[in-house]
């Protein structure tokens, strides 16, 4: 969804650029701010069409950036490091404490959602907490592959059950 002629950069504009990962493709969006999403897929027309339905009033422009997809591949093939590149968050307050909560379990460590609830002070929004990793757009960068059931099995994930196995599966074999 490119424009001929279009060399400035308006800031509600989003960048999109795909990669490959060892866990399937990866469909990583930017705006001004920074990186806004990272999906995960094994089919570029899906992962673009669920973009598109996603984002349906934002112009799109298709960016070829292979530092973002080299960055991005880097961070799924070895979750526990550090990402680099900014991150454009964009949720409401609990989701964004959420996610900060997220962001400070250690790599290989798990916490279940009651236990995230808990470190945000409403021990009783477990659900909640469950919908703010359902609503999260960064995969691994914000690492609600991270959150378990009260039992610690894992249940569901954005991009498949078998992914978050998949990368906690990496993140202890490094640990």
């Amino acid at each position: 969804m490119t424009s001929p002629g279009h060399d400035t950069v308006n800031p509600r504009d989003i960048r999109f650029t795909f990669g490959h990962s060892s866990l399937g493709l990866t469909l990583t969006t930017s705006s001004s701010r920074g990186i806004c999403s990272i999906a995960l897929g094994d089919d570029l027309e899906t992962l673009l069409r669920e973009l598109r339905e996603r984002l349906p009033h934002t112009y799109l422009i298709e960016d070829n950036n292979k530092q973002i997809a080299a960055a991005v591949a880097k961070l799924v093939d070895t979750p526990w490091r550090d990402f680099s590149l900014p991150l454009d968050m964009r949720g409401t307050d609990f989701q964004q404490r959420v996610w900060q909560t997220l962001q400070t379990i250690p790599s290989g460590a798990t916490l279940s959602y009651a236990e995230i609830a808990a470190r945000i002070g409403q021990p009783t929004a477990a659900r909640a907490v469950g919908s703010a990793c359902a609503a999260n757009l960064l995969a691994v960068a914000i690492p609600c592959h991270r959150a378990t059931r009260a039992d610690g099995s894992l249940s569901g994930y954005r991009w498949g059950v078998d992914r978050k196995r998949a990368l906690l599966k990496k993140e202890t074999a490094r640990t």
